[in-house]
């Protein structure tokens, strides 16, 4: 499958003609990866508890992605076919997102960006052997990837799976799909089958509160989620009260907004040219966290004993606290940073 050639793309709302890397040219560079088998046994996708798009879920793991968050990367491609997007703090007070597919497909997903040493951290939640794919980073952080349980499906090792947006600027404009990733992952003696569930799923808990939005005051990402009753939805906006947009159209919407409180601090490593150093993020023991689905919010605390395991989130009595059908985003928040409920 050749990809050498530079692609004139165009995002949603630029002007001019630079459209080659629109859907369909680069489903039709992808013509002739093999789509992966499904089964016919599962009945429902295992990260969002929906019925499968096709029918059955897919015979196949999770695969992570790692997406930027700056304004230059926005509009994303890719975010509104996601099962699970983890938002995590970065060096610089910046955020980035772990896009994490499963049952569903992206033929675009854009701009894909560095690593951190978290990553594998979060990622491995995922399954026994889940894809990652991310455009490199600094030694770390790829050694990190490298000697984890996940499936390394970066550029470095699966160049062929990439391209060069031509209408953004580099370092802001690989792109990628759910299908070349897959198929670059095919002959990985590590690829596994469908990840179990790592959320539990039901009716909204008796200690729920009424909520309309949330809003988290990351230092140079800010957000905030609302409750759109007809959309039935949490739907997202930055800080001067602009629509998180898609760059295929509407806006970045979620079922379930989780908010997990960690301890971040400055690693040794130094992340870029500007003497920066990476972040490390508690992802073990415990904190306070809350859960927002059908326009209500639930306060508790989360556990993780171990990286082992997985993240529990649960609620004053101890039990766990069930999530809405649907699209998930974990926020990981900063004890340092302040959330405001509304």
């Amino acid at each position: 499958m050749g990809w050498s050639v530079l692609v004139q793309g165009s995002a949603r709302g630029r002007a001019g003609t630079a459209a080659a890397l629109s859907l369909a040219a680069l489903g039709l560079l992808l013509a002739g990866c093999s789509a992966p088998g499904t089964t016919g046994q599962a009945e429902r996708c295992p990260l969002t508890d929906l019925a499968p798009p096709g029918g059955s879920v897919p015979s196949r793991p999770a695969l992570a992605v790692k997406v930027e968050n700056l304004p230059v990367a926005r509009p994303q491609y890719g975010l509104g076919d996601a099962d699970v997007v983890y938002e995590e703090p970065v060096e610089g007070g910046i955020t980035r997102f772990v896009v994490v597919y499963q049952c569903r497909d992206s033929t675009r997903i854009e701009p894909v960006r560095s690593a951190r040493i978290v990553d594998p951290d979060i990622v491995r939640q995922f399954g026994e052997h889940p894809l990652f794919a991310y455009s490199g980073g600094i030694d770390p952080a790829v050694a990190a990837v490298r000697s984890s349980s996940l499936v390394d499906v970066g550029v470095g090792r699966a160049p062929g799976a990439y391209l060069r947006d031509a209408a953004r600027p580099s370092p802001h404009n690989l792109a990628t799909s759910t299908r070349a990733l897959y198929d670059a992952a095919s002959k990985d003696p590590s690829s596994a089958g469908p990840p179990a569930p790592v959320f539990g799923y039901g009716p909204v808990s008796s200690g729920a509160a009424p909520s309309a939005s949330v809003h988290i005051a990351y230092p140079a990402s800010d957000v905030t989620w609302r409750w759109d009753s007809g959309a039935r939805a949490w739907l997202r906006s930055y800080s001067n009260g602009q629509a998180a947009a898609t760059a295929e159209g509407g806006q970045i919407a979620a079922a379930n907004v989780v908010v997990m409180k960690v301890e971040v601090f400055p690693s040794p490593y130094v992340e870029d040219a500007s003497g920066v150093h990476e972040n490390l993020v508690t992802l073990t023991g415990s904190g306070s966290a809350e859960v927002f689905r059908d326009g209500m919010a639930v306060k508790g605390t989360w556990s993780r004993p171990s990286l082992h395991e997985n993240t529990r989130y649960l609620d004053g009595s101890g039990q766990d606290i069930a999530l809405a059908n649907g699209t998930t985003w974990v926020e990981l928040v900063p004890t340092t940073v302040p959330v405001t409920p509304g």
